[in-house]
């Protein structure tokens, strides 16, 4: 045997994101590169770690109990990093956060300026849909999640970020109204929907339920990004949070429809369990956040104001 730590690393996140593309992504390689180190690692055994059926990768039992293995030689492998910088003072560690999809258009600015003050300290962020957040938070798997809907079957203490708000979205070319729309108009709107397990979908099927609106689906997209596309190709409209919209909506490429009982508001919240022992690095992060958390609302969200003057 004669595998790396790097083809551990790689193998690992393999079988966290179940995709090499995503992987590597992840780890900041290329995916041939990915690959390269997941094959050289497999040469190694004479029993398969992943298969691919279709299109999708499969880790394989064997795989499982190999990753397992993988992940102890690694954690023990960053405790000793992690002992090295303590000992010259540092704070070191790991800060595992799991965020919904839409976040990602903020946690990082509540980040940044933490991660710049301690070099010691490890990221580890997945970003996904709020049904697998829930679920890395319920089983203990992170320190943070950051959501827009809290669970209601945890007990969970929270820190409010900033607002969340959504609205109808629609092409930049629409026409403008000074009426808000009501419930018979957006009857005859084809809308663009998030996946099951979204959080923005939750928000857009509940607020259709609230007004009785017979509403159109004329398609289902598992990201946002995906949906401006399809919004600025003049597909339909969505109902979507504005955090995520920024450049579309300054430069006239999306437009805000005022409707009957939007926008929808809600907070953004970082959440963490009720009885959880947080890590001095946690700790570090969450008085980080207190403090410096209206001087980065200001200095990186203050578009939202402007945005909101001009609807």
């Amino acid at each position: 045997m004669n595998y790396t730590l790097h083809q551990l690393q790689v193998f690992a996140k393999v079988v966290q994101t179940k995709s090499i593309t995503k992987a590597a992504i992840e780890l900041h390689m290329s995916q041939p590169a990915a690959s390269i180190q997941l094959k050289n690692l497999q040469n190694q055994f004479e029993i398969p770690l992943t298969e691919v059926i279709g299109r999708q990768l499969y880790v394989t039992d064997f795989g499982n109990e190999i990753y397992v293995m993988a992940e102890r030689i690694l954690n023990e492998v960053y405790a000793i990093n992690y002992k090295t910088l303590s000992y010259k003072g540092y704070l070191t560690g790991r800060l595992l956060i799991s965020s919904v999809s839409t976040g990602k258009y903020i946690i990082p600015f509540f980040l940044s300026d933490f991660l710049k003050q301690h070099d010691g300290i490890d990221l580890i962020l997945d970003v996904t849909n709020k049904a697998k957040v829930i679920e890395n938070l319920e089983k203990n798997e992170i320190d943070f999640a950051l959501v827009s809907v809290l669970p209601e079957n945890l007990q969970v203490n929270k820190e409010i970020l900033l607002e969340n708000s959504l609205h109808v979205i629609g092409m930049g070319r629409e026409r403008n109204t000074k009426k808000p729309l009501d419930r018979k108009e957006l009857e005859k709107m084809s809308f663009i929907f998030r996946e099951v397990g979204s959080g923005t979908r939750s928000s857009m099927e509940n607020y259709f339920n609230k007004y009785k609106i017979k509403f159109r689906k004329k398609l289902e997209l598992t990201s946002n990004e995906a949906v401006k596309q399809a919004i600025i190709a003049g597909i339909g409209n969505s109902i979507m949070p504005i955090i995520g919209l920024k450049n579309e909506l300054l430069n006239g490429d999306l437009k805000i429809i005022p409707t009957v009982g939007l926008p929808l508001k809600s907070n953004w919240y970082l959440i963490w369990l009720k009885n959880k022992k947080l890590s001095p690095v946690a700790e570090a992060y969450i008085s980080f956040i207190k403090k410096s958390k209206e001087k980065i609302l200001e200095h990186d969200f203050a578009w939202l104001k402007i945005i909101m003057k001009e609807k």
